[in-house]
């Protein structure tokens, strides 16, 4: 199989040069100077101990591939940009490729099977940044990268997805194929809701009460909707398990996607994918989602208007939140 990987930052970086490392056909499809720099010099790649470059296969657009029957696409993306990327992957290659979605959130794919026929879920822990063009970093010890189970969606598996999970515990991940992948998913989205408070308060800024109310309003949403998920402490285990935290020597390790991402400028975060889930469900079950709609528009307007993370202190958000709060119950 050859595995087009369509976002080549941190997850799609580390996953396109573990793939290839392990003698995979890789291509990455990804934009701008993080483009030129690796069809010039290649991909740099920096984990504990470990320090290479890699001349990989990278285009700028789905239409520039010569899609292949043995092709497998993993979207690696922000949740924010699969709509459009689904639409160009489409026009290029066809309703027929499979896509699987290892990407935070549980909305791709939904909009992915939208468009195309197989569609699979991937739960993604991988630690891994992206900050400078043509540098990809993970920050696990070896010999594992991370994990990366992944299914079928909405649930199964198949000869395909046993293959990708092959390859990729092959390559130095944890991965392996699970029918019910959508359950570690939305136990992976608790942990997810705390990206855009970490984003707008700093990589240090600690908050029970925020961290709780995110949490308490996603498990009072799967309640209410029936959604099922695995015990925390479940997977939780399987993390660290699996998964040791590395240093890489001159880069110490920041945030997470959200965090990386208003670091970066770029305009944008993952909280109406992250957070918003959580706000959507609430207004569709009567459950209310004062903390989780807080931080989601903190986050947007911090990235809108182009402010760094930690541009919001935590008294000045647990302030907002009681007046939030206030005001829901007020209203119901």
């Amino acid at each position: 199989m050859r595995y087009v990987i369509y976002g080549a930052g941190g997850i799609g970086g580390v996953i396109g040069v573990r793939l290839s490392q392990h003698g995979c056909d890789v291509v990455l499809i990804c934009r701008g100077a993080h483009l030129r720099v690796i069809q010039s010099r290649g991909l740099a790649f920096k984990a504990p101990g470990e320090s290479v470059r890699l001349p990989v296969s990278a285009v700028g657009h789905p239409r520039e591939v010569d899609f292949r029957d043995d092709d497998v696409i993993l979207l690696t993306m922000k949740s924010q940009d699969t709509d459009a990327a689904l639409d160009d992957l489409r026009r290029a290659g066809g309703e027929h490729l499979p896509v699987v979605c290892a990407q935070n959130g549980v909305d791709n794919e939904r909009m992915a099977l939208r468009r195309f026929e197989r569609v699979y879920g991937m739960v993604v822990w991988v630690p891994a940044s992206y900050l400078e063009p043509g540098l990809v970093l993970n920050h696990a010890a070896a010999p594992v990268g991370g994990i990366l189970d992944a299914g079928r969606y909405p649930r199964g598996t198949d000869d395909l997805i046993g293959r990708v999970t092959a390859d990729l515990t092959a390559a130095g991940f944890v991965a392996r194929a699970d029918p019910d992948v959508m359950r570690w998913k939305y136990t992976k989205l608790l942990s997810n809701v705390r990206n855009a408070f970490q984003a707008a308060c700093g990589v240090d800024a600690r908050s029970r009460t925020i961290v709780r109310a995110l949490r308490g309003e996603a498990l009072a949403c799967y309640a209410a909707a029936g959604i099922a998920s695995v015990p925390e402490d479940e997977f939780k285990a399987r993390v660290n398990a699996h998964v040791t935290p590395g240093e890489i020597e001159g880069h110490p390790r920041t945030g997470g996607s959200s965090w990386q991402s208003l670091r970066r400028g770029l305009g944008s975060v993952e909280a109406d994918h992250l957070n918003g889930e959580i706000v959507l469900l609430g207004r569709l079950h009567g459950v209310p989602t004062p903390c989780n709609a807080l931080v989601q528009e903190v986050a947007n307007r911090l990235a809108h208007t182009g402010q760094p993370p930690g541009s919001i202190s935590v008294q000045d958000l647990e302030a907002r939140l009681s007046a939030a709060s206030t005001s829901s119950t007020t209203r119901g």
